[in-house]
């Protein structure tokens, strides 16, 4: 019964493994409806599969002075510059907030410096996403190429006090920036061949589990049956000695003596 159960643990963490092996990305009509941030996210937490690329709404106030700007990003299949704001949210948490893109490094850097009406913003909506690793690829340049937001805390002038494990790329730029891209979650079903792999092991596991307790229960059977052989015979041959028929020995009769009228 133990291999039983064990080849029975194995077929489930085959289906388990199986399950895994195929990944369907969150591409729902709710991902595109807006939603407050605070009912999907919360401070010091990370971004969760069921809050990332959900389109949030919230409003907050910009920090002036803890702008920045991001180089190497794609924004319709040219490469140009993010901007980067710091934003209290109401609850008090910081979040960082990709503002607009732009293909000029000038124009970045105005923004960022506040020329543009960045601060004018008091009500924010976009796309939730996940922080980046951070990067110093182009440190010597001084520039960054990632949106890391354990990067961002430590460059913050005014020091946060609870902050958002992602950030959020806006809806709509403002005066003087390009909107971000920020398409949808794609629907695209991928197949993830190693754990296939695991499931098919999994099932060998099971099999021969499954053999094994086929060969103790076999062979528990096969000694069941030869004892049982022996135990008859043994008894046949007792039951034989016990009913043969006892041999009497036959006993010598003495030798008459000789009648008297026969000796001359």
């Amino acid at each position: 019964m133990l291999a039983l159960a064990v080849a029975a643990g194995f077929a489930a963490l085959s289906q388990w493994q199986l399950a895994r092996s195929v990944h369907q990305s969150t591409d729902q009509p709710a991902s595109e409806v807006a939603v407050a941030l605070d009912t999907i996210a919360d401070p010091q937490s990370p971004v969760t599969s069921t809050a990332a690329y959900r389109i949030v709404t919230f409003q907050g106030t910009n920090v002036p002075g803890d702008a920045s700007v991001v180089s190497g990003r794609l924004n319709g299949g040219v490469s140009g510059y993010w901007v980067l704001n710091h934003v209290v949210v109401e609850n008090g948490a910081s979040i960082a907030i990709a503002t607009g893109w732009t293909q000029s490094k000038k124009d970045a850097d105005a923004a960022a410096a506040g020329d543009i009406g960045i601060t004018a913003l008091s009500t924010y909506e976009g796309r939730y996403q996940p922080t980046e690793s951070p990067q110093e690829s182009h440190f010597e340049q001084g520039e960054r190429d990632t949106v890391s937001v354990s990067a961002l805390i430590n460059e913050w002038k005014t020091p946060p006090t609870s902050v958002y494990g992602g950030y959020v790329v806006l809806s709509k730029a403002p005066t003087g920036l390009t909107t971000i891209d920020s398409p949808k979650p794609s629907d695209e079903v991928t197949v993830n061949w190693l754990n296939i792999f695991y499931a098919v092991e999994w099932v060998v596991f099971a099999g021969f589990a499954v053999f094994l307790w086929y060969r103790l229960v076999r062979d528990a059977w096969e000694r069941e049956q030869e004892e049982a052989a022996e135990a008859e015979a043994a008894t046949a041959l007792t039951g034989a000695e016990q009913g043969a028929p006892d041999i009497e020995t036959p006993q010598k009769t003495p030798a008459e003596p000789a009648d008297s009228d026969a000796r001359v």
